[in-house]
């Protein structure tokens, strides 16, 4: 298996790790739910494809629906279709058991063990989250995470709301944070919350 991250040599007050392809590697099976929730919404094929998918990732349902519908003038309801999504995630995730990214999760461990505040900040609603770190059986190391729920619509990744709200929760002063995450919209959320990011390598494509 290749190294998908390399952790930084300094040591921080506070840690933020984005869940879907940072700790559990999930991407491959949200990819199939919204390919087949988008197709069953009216979109044509060639809408969503993986590098789109890829420059998504982080964003709130919703937020992603309404991109879509800019950029190829479509009509779907965002709030419907990403309901969707999540249900057939979920069913999805019935067959599956989802791998965990190593490096990251072990980071995790070693901060559990030594008291360093560390939280989830994900662009997956609290459902999927929980249903994702079941999946991968690691619900029971987190005790901090922020959604989009926990912030204003709109307000989800690229902008740094969750993590902000993240180091509110962790007592951290953002400054002192460092976000671990694999999509762009992420790494744009740090930056724009004043903090450091390590950047989580992508998972292989998948094609459909």
């Amino acid at each position: 298996m290749s190294v998908r991250v390399t952790l930084p040599e300094k040591t921080y007050a506070g840690y933020i790790f984005d869940l879907d392809g940072t700790l559990v590697d999930s991407m491959p099976v949200h990819f199939k739910a919204w390919r087949w929730a988008l197709r069953e919404h009216g979109a044509p094929p060639e809408v969503f494809r993986w590098e789109e998918f890829v420059a998504h990732g982080g964003m709130a349902a919703p937020d992603i629906v309404a991109d879509l519908n800019a950029t190829y003038g479509l009509s779907m309801e965002p709030e419907i279709v990403a309901d969707d999504k999540r249900n057939r995630y979920a069913w999805l995730l019935e067959n599956e058991t989802l791998p965990v990214i190593p490096e990251t999760i072990n980071l995790v461990r070693r901060l559990k063990e030594q008291g360093i505040p560390y939280a989830i900040g994900t662009g997956s609603m609290p459902s999927g989250a929980l249903e994702t770190l079941l999946s991968a059986g690691v619900a029971d190391l987190f005790s901090i995470m922020v959604t989009p729920a926990d912030v204003p619509p709109g307000f989800g990744k690229p902008r740094p709301d969750i993590f902000l709200l993240c180091a509110e929760r962790m007592g951290v002063n953002p400054a002192e944070c460092v976000v671990f995450e694999d999509a762009e919209p992420g790494i744009q959320a740090a930056l724009a919350g004043g903090m450091d990011y390590v950047r989580v390598g992508e998972c292989p494509p998948v094609r459909d």
